[in-house]
């Protein structure tokens, strides 16, 4: 039952997950992040089996800051953070024990000075979207996003279609999600808003 909900906006990704740790029909705890910053401006948000999403995200984060330790502090790119992640995903799907684990990965590109949104699930499909979810919250959210989603939008008119997302599934889902944590990527880095 967790959430993720991804939007590119122009200068920004906005990436929202719900704080319930749910364990079939208990929650478990109500202030469950659900992300892992990657590097300065890449963030990953996963939903799935609950040991391999944690144990698949530290993997992917330690990875990725090797990278950047052993190549003097060069950061990885939103797409190729996310081609890391698919290829790990892609690989781990023809071992014993495959991940099952979904994720978005929110970036901004520094060199282009553009935002990414790559979606991945876990037979590892990935591709890049303007707005994407993993979850129920793929139902009951992809039709907002269809109708009021514009490419030019700003951050701001973004967090308020978001809200519309999380207003439409707090009305419609059958549990409380304990509400959202809503993070930004953007030139300057990653940051939470409350």
């Amino acid at each position: 039952m967790d959430i993720i909900l991804g939007i590119k906006v122009s200068d920004a990704t906005i990436i929202a997950t719900s704080k319930a740790a749910t364990r079939g029909i208990s929650v478990l705890k109500d202030t469950d992040d659900k992300t892992r910053h990657l590097n300065a401006h890449n963030l990953i948000a996963y939903t799935g089996e609950a040991g391999d999403t944690v144990q698949f995200a530290e993997y992917v984060q330690a990875n990725i800051q090797l990278y950047s330790m052993r190549e003097n502090d060069i950061e990885l790119s939103p797409k190729a953070t996310a081609s890391f992640v698919r290829t790990q995903l892609a690989t781990s799907l023809r071992s014993r024990k495959p991940y099952q684990v979904n994720c978005l990965i929110g970036g901004y590109d520094v060199k282009t000075n553009k935002p990414s949104l790559n979606w991945i699930d876990y037979l590892g499909t990935q591709v890049e979207l303007p707005y994407g979810a993993h979850g129920y919250a793929a139902f009951y959210t992809t039709s907002l996003l269809d109708k009021h989603y514009r490419k030019e939008m700003t951050v701001e008119e973004g967090l308020k279609l978001m809200d519309m997302c999380v207003e439409e599934l707090q009305r419609r889902m059958p549990i409380d999600f304990k509400g959202v944590y809503i993070k930004v990527v953007d030139k300057d880095g990653i940051r939470q808003l409350e």
